[in-house]
């Protein structure tokens, strides 16, 4: 079965071989089919290539989807894999109904892992969770995404947290498939556990770099009272720009005999992070604490820097931009939305951006005929 669904599992976990090829439709072409082989008119890869395009076009529904492919010119299809039929060859796309059936049949487990980069052998991996915006329907939440992304924004895989549970049970979910042997794996106070630290070092031959806050206040309480005042090991780091101006100072402590009480810890770290909003004059301090199991010789204060600072660059690529799903409306209600650029023009937006106009015929659904008045 699926680890983040209730459907049969496409594909097992992926091997190293298959995350290293560069095409998507041929990782995709590994996939197994979940239809039956009599009636199949399209395959698995040019339907998925086809949603995947009408989404990044600004698709929300499977009826969009299914008008985008409609509207899609011929030597798109072409290049989405969709079949020619007839003697004149023409391709004809995949319906609404074709698409919505076989991505309800996809599992997305199996997909996601699958379409990630491998992390063996790098460096740095980092573990968050955000909720993607849009994704809340009248009788749901927001769908709560688990993700595990490299450096420079490579997505390894996201895991879909269940309703009434929270991120702590599937961290051990998302990272099981993969190889971490030597990576440092960075994560918020919220997987701050000794089971989480544990299984990192010992099962998984990783390293980690957690966060600690004060939902753990013993461990927070014992962070604090470390001689901070007499460590050398330090590293300052000043920089200017998104109109604001930061200092940054990093401290590292070595905590052998310093009664930190959890498993495989080497060092604790204390951040010092100085603001100054260069508009306003406004100064903000913050203060954070981390621990590792990396010894001194290994991490240096400016090494844990720059994982700290790493590990913020994941809140970019799990959340979604506003304007990519949910429509903005105006103070009269009007919906202003952008509104995707027509399959007939690629150069030219449907409707202006911000305008109340109505949809234009490619974004519209089929209108149906009014009916006859008899007099």
């Amino acid at each position: 079965m699926c680890r983040q669904s209730a459907t049969v599992c496409l594909t097992k976990s992926p091997t190293a071989a298959q995350r290293g090829v560069s095409g998507i439709a041929e990782r995709l072409a590994v996939l197994r089919d979940p239809r039956d082989r009599r009636g199949r008119r399209h395959s698995l890869v040019s339907v998925l290539l086809t949603a995947c395009c009408a989404v990044l076009a600004g698709a929300r529904s499977y009826l969009a989807v299914g008008q985008w492919a409609r509207h899609a010119p011929l030597d798109a299809l072409a290049r989405l894999g969709v079949r020619a039929a007839g003697p004149l060859g023409v391709r004809r796309a995949p319906s609404s109904s074709t698409i919505r059936r076989l991505l309800t049949l996809v599992c997305p487990g199996g997909l996601a892992d699958l379409l990630g980069r491998d992390p063996a052998g790098t460096r740095h991996l980092a573990v968050d969770g955000k909720a993607a915006r849009g994704s809340r329907t009248d009788t749901g939440p927001a769908a709560h995404l688990l993700s595990a992304v490299l450096e420079g924004g490579r997505t390894v895989s996201q895991l879909r947290v269940p309703d009434k549970t929270t991120e702590v049970t599937g961290f051990p979910k998302l990272l099981a498939p993969f190889d971490l042997a030597g990576v440092v794996v960075t994560a918020d106070a919220l997987h701050t556990h000794r089971e989480h630290a544990r299984w990192l070092v010992e099962a998984k031959k990783a390293h980690y770099v957690l966060v600690v806050k004060r939902n753990q206040p013993t461990l927070h309480g014992v962070m604090r009272s470390l001689p901070w005042k007499e460590v050398t090991a330090r590293r300052y780091d000043r920089e200017a720009g998104h109109g604001r101006r930061e200092t940054r100072s990093v401290r590292t402590l070595t905590v052998t005999g310093l009664g930190l009480d959890f498993p495989h810890v080497a060092q604790a770290a204390k951040i010092h992070r100085h603001r100054t909003d260069l508009k306003t004059g406004k100064i903000t301090r913050e203060t954070v604490y981390a621990i590792t199991d990396l010894p001194a010789r290994e991490a240096s204060p400016q090494a844990i820097g720059q994982l700290a600072r790493a590990h913020w660059g994941i809140e970019a690529v799990s959340e979604t931009p506003r304007s990519a799903r949910t429509p903005r409306r105006s103070a009269q209600g009007t919906d202003r939305r952008t509104w995707p650029r027509c399959p007939a023009s690629r150069s030219a937006p449907c409707a202006p951006p911000g305008t109340t106009a109505s949809p234009p015929a490619c974004a519209r659904s089929p209108t149906r005929p009014s009916p006859v008045r008899w007099t």
